[in-house]
């Protein structure tokens, strides 16, 4: 029997948003659906791995598939979707100066902070299930994974209390760029969609990115239609409406360019890059005071006058 634990999101700074977010988790045993999905994405990367020319190269997949999975011909969309995401967030790290902060919206059992390479001084956090993380790290260790010298990671529960300030406690800067990739996080209702993107609102400095996959059925639930256009205009309303400038990315378009075929099976996530046009909660803190600070020697320059 499951036991929902429900997550109260709130922004870290109360002047700028009110509104308080709900995310639900399970808590995680071997017949959870949150592990056993883990799993089966982590089996997707490890059959992509042993292709004769791979996408990516996951060696530490292999610590939840079972022997001997059958290997597809075929590259399946979600390991597609994947190449897509690891190229684009080292494309963007890599081009940020200074703080180098990402953010990792996962399902526990993303290998991205062992198996990419990462810049000097890049802070990961990864936002996930706390006990899928839990039994994903044990795995991880006994195969000597370990993250790049000089970079740093550190693990917030999706079940925290407050996720966001919980990521700020452990360092995270809202005056600082950062690239928030989601790919496998729990999400079961439109709700928890919103409250996603209203926490990478209020934490994401202007400029900052946002990828990821969104699961196709909300929108699809929303505007009671399953075409491509129809979805992008309820992303762009989406995204818009939370300060972010969406794309959507066609992965049939992707995988031409790199030479791939896709398996057949319905794939049922639209992946997409956004882009931060708002400032982030901190920012806005940062230019109150300052604008307080201007307003208050005004005051006194006034005062010394009479």
């Amino acid at each position: 029997m499951f036991s929902p634990r429900t997550v109260v999101l709130r922004s870290p700074s109360l002047r700028t948003k009110n509104r308080v977010g709900v995310l639900r988790a399970h808590l995680c045993e071997d017949d959870d659906p949150l592990f056993l999905s883990a799993k089966e994405a982590a089996s997707l990367r490890f059959m992509e791995a042993r292709q004769p020319e791979p996408l990516f190269v996951d060696e530490y997949a292999g610590c939840w598939v079972a022997p001997n999975p059958q290997i597809k011909q075929k590259s399946h969309h979600y390991c597609v979707a994947t190449k897509f995401l690891d190229d684009k967030l080292i494309k963007q790290v890599n081009h940020i100066n200074g703080v180098k902060q990402v953010v990792l919206l996962t399902d526990g059992m993303d290998t991205r902070p062992y198996r990419l390479r990462w810049p000097m001084s890049t802070t990961i956090f990864d936002i996930s299930p706390d006990n899928v993380f839990r039994r994903a790290a044990r795995d991880l260790q006994g195969s000597g994974a370990k993250i790049p010298r000089g970079n740093f990671f550190c693990h917030v529960p999706l079940e925290s209390p407050n996720i966001p300030l919980e990521i700020c406690n452990r360092g995270f800067r809202g005056d600082q760029p950062s690239i928030w990739v989601m790919q496998g996080l729990p999400i079961k209702t439109l709700v928890d969609f919103e409250d996603v993107l209203f926490i990478v609102s209020s934490l994401a400095m202007k400029g900052s990115y946002f990828l990821g996959e969104l699961p196709s059925w909300l929108a699809e639930a929303e505007i009671k239609s399953r075409s491509s256009t129809g979805t992008m205009k309820w992303m762009d309303k989406i995204f818009m409406s939370n300060g972010f400038r969406v794309e959507t990315i066609i992965l049939e378009e992707f995988a031409k360019t790199l030479g791939k075929e896709l398996t057949l099976e319905p794939y049922k996530n639209t992946p997409f890059v956004a882009e931060q046009l708002r400032f982030s909660d901190y920012e806005m803190e940062i230019w109150r005071k300052e604008f307080e600070r201007i307003e208050n020697e005004g005051d006194e320059e006034g005062f010394e006058e009479l």
